[in-house]
């Protein structure tokens, strides 16, 4: 039976995320940047969301948060979350889970890009990950 020690592959991802991404910015290109988008007060959603802004800055990807009241509605909603799907300097977005019971997590975690899907919720994601393609 082989012992992974998670911690220790984890700081070694860390590393080397780290440097491909001084290798990006040395070539004169941009950092990777990441949009986290948060509605309403879930301490563990935002303890999640909090960890994603600290991972990112140690590996240097810049984060953007998007903070919503949990009176945020399904329209309002879905159009923020199109900021990043429409933005170029954006290149990756998540939203974070639990919604507030008003708002259909079906429909809105299917919203990011695909190219954007972070967590790899798209359906077409889903199906690449599960079948093993690019």
């Amino acid at each position: 039976m082989t012992i992974i020690d998670g911690e220790q592959v984890a700081a070694v991802m860390k590393e080397e995320i780290a440097a491909q991404v001084k290798k990006i910015l040395r070539s004169g290109k941009r950092a990777p940047h990441l949009t986290a988008i948060l509605v309403g007060n879930d301490g563990a959603s935002q303890t999640y969301v909090g960890h994603k802004e600290k991972m990112s800055a140690e590996v240097g990807f810049r984060t953007t948060v998007l903070r919503f009241d949990e009176t945020l509605t399904e329209p309002e909603l879905l159009k923020a979350i199109d900021q990043p799907n429409k933005d170029a300097a954006a290149d990756g977005s998540i939203v974070q889970v639990p919604l507030p019971k008003h708002i259909p997590e079906e429909r809105v975690t299917v919203a990011p890009h695909p190219k954007k899907d972070d967590d790899g919720v798209q359906p077409a994601n889903t199906r690449r990950l599960l079948t093993g393609t690019p």
